[in-house]
């Protein structure tokens, strides 16, 4: 029975790759991913000097900043919950529409974004190049160019430093023949998400992060859910069947990621479940088969790589100062 399980399983799924994955256009070195780690965590790429990328996706705290949708430049609220960057590089395309084709591009939006950081590329190049420790990073790390340190090398470097985020979890182990990697309630709850259709839109590496779906194919949720406002991928294509269409969310490390949906409206991972049962499978699941799926998505909590706090380049007399402000409330 377990071989059986497992034999569906690897039809549907595919554990973590071993080594880091490569990436397009962008060759992964020791050097890009230093200094990437140095730009993840370095609040002076925002035009505030407050927010940086670990501030959205904060790795102490699943990746994501465990809140409805995220705090940005003059204290504005924006308009979706942060995704997990843990396991980002294997998901199909960035954000929940899915507007940004790599972590390269995904790495510029927030930078420039006026509700999230609120910088202008010119700003954040004369900011890295009024660093000499920053100026000799780049250059370690892209050795064949005249010019170093520019706002796509940046971007680069982020998205090589993002590439090793990598997770590996009990399922993994289960995936690849360990039969007491999961616990039999777990078992049951894997069995329960394939045979119930969750697997549809979650499956392949990341248990999602790639293909587009509606919310609410048999029932809408409700608007707290679902906000009316927010037209989802329509916003990137401006087709009308793309209308509150959402790139299936990955489902590794969901159990750190409260609260959940594009909303961040709802809290409890067992409540989730039963919300995407109703609207996407048309089922009201049994409290029972909410608990073992429960189950399930838990054994996609993995280990975290170990991460230190980078030592950052220190300012100087030429570094922009930051732009400190209060901006009222929409």
């Amino acid at each position: 029975m377990a071989d059986e399980l497992r034999d569906q399983a690897a039809a549907m799924f595919k554990p973590l790759p071993s080594t880091i994955p490569s990436v397009k256009d962008n060759r992964i070195t020791p050097e890009k991913i230093e200094l990437g780690q140095a730009l993840f965590f370095d609040p002076r790429l925002s035009a505030s000097g407050v927010f940086s990328c670990n501030s959205c996706h904060n790795l102490a705290t699943g990746g994501d900043d465990n809140l409805e949708t995220s705090i940005g430049h003059g204290w504005q609220k924006g308009p979706r919950n942060a995704p997990t960057v843990l396991n980002s590089v294997l998901n199909q395309a960035q954000f929940w529409d899915g507007r940004a084709e790599d972590l390269k591009e995904q790495a510029k939006g927030p930078i420039q974004a006026g509700v999230e950081m609120a910088n202008e590329p010119t700003a954040v190049v004369a900011t890295l190049k009024s660093m000499p420790q920053y100026v000799e990073w780049f250059e370690e790390a892209f050795p064949d160019e005249d010019d170093a340190v520019t706002f796509d090398n940046m971007a680069r470097a982020i998205e090589a430093y993002e590439a090793t985020l990598i997770t590996p979890a009990p399922f993994d182990s289960y995936l690849n023949g360990d039969d007491a990697a999961l616990t039999p309630d777990q078992k049951e709850g894997l069995a329960l998400f394939m045979n119930k259709g969750c697997v549809a839109c979650h499956n392949g590496v990341n248990v999602g992060g790639h293909g587009y779906y509606p919310f609410g194919v048999i029932e809408k949720p409700g608007s707290d859910v679902l906000p009316e406002d927010d037209k989802g991928r329509f916003a990137v294509t401006k087709t009308a069947t793309d209308t509150y269409v959402f790139r299936a969310s990955p489902l590794r490390n969901i159990a750190l990621t409260a609260p959940y949906f594009h909303s961040g409206n709802v809290w409890d991972l067992e409540q989730a479940v039963g919300i995407m049962g109703s609207s996407q499978l048309g089922q009201e699941l049994s409290d029972e088969e909410v608990e073992k799926i429960t189950a399930f998505l838990h054994s996609l909590t993995g280990k975290l790589p170990e991460v230190v706090y980078p030592v950052l380049p220190v300012e100087t007399e030429d570094t922009p100062r930051p732009n400190i402000e209060v901006l009222p409330q929409q």
